[in-house]
């Protein structure tokens, strides 16, 4: 699949697609492995964070779970022509009242790796006309094979951050 265009999405999301360096969907694919065993690697960090007011491993997983959700909300909406905005969603505010911290690690693992291939099965049926259907969310117009670039590179931001900051392995 061909990389999104710069005029198919918003300037944040170039942060996340320019970290898609190979097919998609072998990203996709492989973070159902990857980032579980990172995870898993890194079991007694799961309540580090690396500075004051920062999240924790276990957040930082939460959050990549929640995104991963609205990311497929998103995806779900557009393809199917959805021409009502959606809105946006605030991180931080997420993670504030998801109680992620009071988590198993291994409950979020697993409920990472079953929400990924559920949405997998969505990812993969899409064809070219719904991959490039638009949408607004967040008050502006987005199409559909951008969110899915853009999620895969979520996760790329997100374990960069880990082994920089975390000092995951």
């Amino acid at each position: 699949m061909n990389r999104p265009q710069p005029n198919e999405y918003l300037i944040w999301g170039e942060t996340y697609i320019s970290k898609v360096d190979r097919e998609i969907f072998e990203i996709l694919n492989d973070q159902v492995e990857s980032l579980p065993a990172l995870y898993r690697r890194n079991a007694d960090k799961a309540d580090y964070a690396y500075a004051e007011g920062k999240w924790t491993l276990k957040e930082m997983l939460g959050h990549i779970i929640d995104t991963e959700r609205v990311f497929a909300y998103r995806i779900t909406c557009f393809a199917r022509n959805e021409k009502q905005p959606l809105p946006g969603f605030e991180e931080d505010d997420y993670v504030l009242n998801a109680r992620f911290a009071e988590r198993d690690l291994e409950d979020l693992i697993e409920e990472f790796i079953a929400l990924r291939k559920a949405n997998l099965y969505l990812f993969k049926s899409l064809n070219e006309d719904e991959l490039d259907r638009k949408g607004i969310a967040s008050g502006r117009e987005i199409n559909v094979k951008s969110i899915l670039f853009i999620a895969g590179g979520h996760i790329i931001h997100h374990v960069s951050i880990l082994k920089e900051r975390y000092h995951v392995v």
